[in-house]
């Protein structure tokens, strides 16, 4: 990785704020784990969208309404606000305006499908739909039922919506409705095509036989009637098979045919059985969990249904080689293709496949494979140009994701952009002429928006200040709401023009009076050279306070977890708790050092799979050579270095303090994998394969394996709901301690957690017990 990548922006450009916080005095805040670990009772909630969810799930987007003049959305305000709320505030200017008695259903603001014309839109509010025209509005369509997925035909005169699982057009100018597709449960009836035969044949003979049929006179009985000729206008049932069912459809804008995804259940999959241990009943109580990896899985197929026929064929099998599954569809808008994408079961594989319509005929137009897995980022961005004729896509093919066009008749793919930086999330405009890309072009620890046109050219940085920028782009293109934060500094609501160098206007100040009187820094970016020449990401607490002597100073490596997950950056960390914990850390005289070792997000291809069929390899000598880099240059001394984490971080722990004897004096270990043969496929089959096809590879990725190794002092924390990482992971752990006969390690237990906890007062306990461990063992 180049030193250039490496290299972070220290000052924010053109950023101007309206809201201005009180200046900080650290005198007055209680900087203790009960005070800290209290979360948004004491930090403040962030606003978020009216409805769903962000623009590119970064906590970013807010809801615009249609005429683009208000952004909605739900808001506590400190101070004032018991619960979350519904705002609006005006694009133009003017401060939240609290709408207390509103109906967030009532409100037309969020996800809108515009018309080709894009003078009328359809939103799903409240289970029904609504028509948004420039004049006013109207439901289209009022019922039990729930419709959703609305879409619209080329001339803008047919919405297309699913209910009840199946597929719907209702004609605007003349409220025609019209059912599409009839989908059945399960497996058709047995012999149902051999019975219908049948009975055409014994009907057939019966007026050939006897003339008192031929002409009529048996209709005109009181009892005489003949069966009723088949509907024409109804659509042909289709039934997806046994443990098979429709999870997703699409119609095309013609109306001409509909784009199925079909699921199918595993069948002999095992899953998981987790007790209840608190609950009003006073006796434990179970409930069914996830399966383990390497069991069976199910799979998805894409299928096109003739709307005509009601004729259904599958389409995508062909494709490739080996076990495959269906992940992805997309229609053109001239209705002439469908786009599919398909990846093998291994996650090696990927390809898109264009099929022309009505002839099926299809053809791969790009394929990717990666000897690890393929990434997900951007790797689920995909669709056509306005044109019809021309597939967008995301790609790491360079090592690095970035956005790629293709014509769909086929040909060599074209790079939209490139670079050692990743395009992080990218959305077609309504009018299909600009890209709105999220980006760290500048900086690994910088994310900006910027706009791309459709067919390529300059890519243009709208956003300027230091963080973090989440856009949501107004109807009419004018304007973003966006989620910018800092490393300091929750997310807050801004409205900026979608001009580049225009000025940010910060909305909302969700942060309490309290917690604002803390003195919250922004962690210093340090670059850690590893053992092979690469240089790590780190962010570093330095000590305050009565610092110890250089050479006999404690420290603290705390690993992030997710495993693939980016915690150095200038924007709010997801682990806000731990934080100012670190703060907490840092006033007690301890070094704190956070690393992006190998497998993080935010740094390419390479560094996301450089753990591929070995976690626990450079993931963790990233930590061994950040704790030699602390003995080093921060006065540390070798034998006063702790560790701690959640999740993978807690598996790393484990290892640390098993496969790497003296480096890590004390760890706590917080609801970690101790056997990978125990957590998920969608996660674990992607980097060590399945367990019964690749067992080195689980050998030497188990802490469990490694148990034996364990010297120091050790604390494991577990919520015992956890679904996620199983609370069976610690006690199976637990076990093969006693065996081993291991000294100075402990067990907390937290009966009604689960993976993330919920309670203040689970919080506090466990970071108490850390704190302790720390206290007592470093210092």
């Amino acid at each position: 990785m180049s030193m250039s990548r490496m290299k972070t922006a220290l000052v924010a450009l053109g950023a101007t704020f309206t809201i201005v916080a009180p200046p900080l005095h650290a005198q007055d805040f209680d900087l203790t784990v009960e005070n800290i670990m209290r979360g948004p009772e004491l930090v403040g909630t962030a606003p978020r969208a009216l409805r769903g969810g962000g623009f590119f799930g970064g906590g970013g987007g807010f809801s615009w309404s249609p005429d683009s003049r208000y952004v909605y959305f739900r808001w506590k305000q400190p101070g004032v606000d018991t619960g979350a709320v519904i705002y609006r505030v005006e694009a133009r200017g003017g401060r939240p305006e609290r709408l207390d008695d509103v109906d967030a259903d009532k409100i037309l603001a969020g996800a809108a499908v515009w018309s080709p014309d894009r003078k009328q839109a359809i939103f799903a509010v409240g289970g029904d739909l609504v028509l948004w025209r420039a004049s006013g509005s109207r439901y289209i369509t009022r019922g039990a039922g729930r419709e959703s997925s609305p879409s619209w035909s080329s001339d803008g005169q047919i919405v297309y919506y699913q209910r009840d699982g199946n597929m719907f057009a209702l004609n605007l100018a003349n409220t025609e409705l019209r059912q599409l597709t009839d989908i059945r449960r399960g497996a058709a009836p047995k012999d149902a095509k051999k019975a219908s035969a049948q009975r055409k044949f014994v009907t057939g003979e019966e007026e050939r036989l006897f003339e008192f049929i031929r002409d009529g006179e048996f209709e005109k009985q009181p009892w005489g009637r003949r069966p009723a000729e088949p509907d024409s206008t109804k659509p042909q049932p289709f039934y997806p098979g046994q443990n098979k069912s429709v999870q997703g459809m699409r119609v095309t804008p013609d109306g001409e045919f509909v784009l199925m995804t079909i699921s199918e259940r595993a069948r002999d999959s095992k899953r998981i059985t987790l007790p209840v241990w608190i609950n009003p009943e006073g006796y434990v109580t179970t409930y069914t969990g996830r399966a383990k990896v390497g069991d069976e899985q199910g799979k998805l197929r894409a299928a096109i249904l003739e709307v005509a026929t009601g004729k259904v064929t599958f389409v995508g099998d062909s494709v490739g080689e080996g076990e495959r599954s269906i992940n992805g569809m997309a229609v053109s808008r001239n209705s002439r293709h469908a786009l599919v994408r398909i990846t093998s079961d291994d996650d090696e594989n990927r390809w898109l496949a264009v099929v022309d319509l009505p002839s099926l005929e299809t053809r791969v137009v790009d394929e990717r494979h990666d000897a690890a897995w393929i990434g997900r980022m951007l790797s689920f961005t995909m669709g056509f140009l306005p044109d019809g004729e021309t597939v967008y896509f995301g790609s790491e093919k360079t090592g690095w994701s970035h956005l790629y066009t293709v014509p769909a008749a086929g040909g060599d793919p074209k790079a939209l952009t490139s670079g050692e930086w990743e395009v992080q999330g990218a959305r077609l405009s309504t009018d299909g002429r600009t890209f709105y890309i999220t980006a760290n072009r500048d900086g690994f620890a910088e994310v900006h928006f910027y706009t791309l046109p459709a067919n390529g050219g300059k890519l243009t940085r709208i956003t300027s200040a230091m963080g973090r920028q989440d856009a949501s782009v107004s109807p009419d293109g004018r304007w973003l709401s966006m989620s910018h934060s800092e490393a300091n500094h929750p997310p807050e609501l801004y409205i900026q023009e979608n001009r580049a160098g225009r000025e940010m206007r910060q909305i909302t100040e969700s942060t309490t009076e309290e917690w604002r009187r803390g003195s919250w820094i922004k962690p210093e970016i340090v670059m850690i050279r590893a053992r092979d020449g690469v240089e790590v990401p780190a962010r570093v607490y330095r000590p305050a306070g009565n610092v110890a002597a250089e050479g006999s100073r404690p420290a603290v490596i705390f690993v992030h977890g997710a495993g693939y997950l980016q915690n150095v950056h200038n924007w709010w960390s997801n682990y806000y708790r731990e934080y100012m914990f670190h703060h907490l850390l840092a006033s007690k005289g301890y070094t704190v050092l956070d690393m992006d070792y190998r497998g993080s997000a935010g740094h390419g291809r390479d560094w996301r799979t450089a753990i591929y069929r070995h976690m626990g390899g450079q993931d963790l000598t990233d930590q061994v050579d950040g704790a030699k880099w602390l003995v080093e240059n921060m006065g540390i001394d070798a034998e006063r270095i702790g560790m701690y984490g959640g999740s993978y971080g807690g598996f790393i722990t484990l290892m640390a303090m098993f496969t790497t004897p003296g480096v890590i004096k004390s760890g706590a270990a917080l609801r970690p994998v101790t056997d990978w043969a125990h957590y998920n496929d969608g996660y674990t089959s992607n980097i060590l394969n399945d367990p019964q096809e690749d067992s080195l590879a689980y050998e030497r990725s188990s802490p469990i394996n490694f148990a034996e190794g364990l010297e120091g002092n050790l604390l494991i924390a577990h919520g015992m709901l956890d679904d996620n990482v199983l609370f069976y992971d610690t006690v199976r752990l637990t076990q093969r301690l006693i065996e081993l006969g291991k000294k100075n390690w402990q067990v907390a237990m937290y009966p009604v957690e689960r993976h993330g906890f919920q309670q203040a007062s689970s919080w506090t306990d466990e970071y108490s017990r850390i704190l302790k461990l720390f206290e007592t063992t470093l210092k």
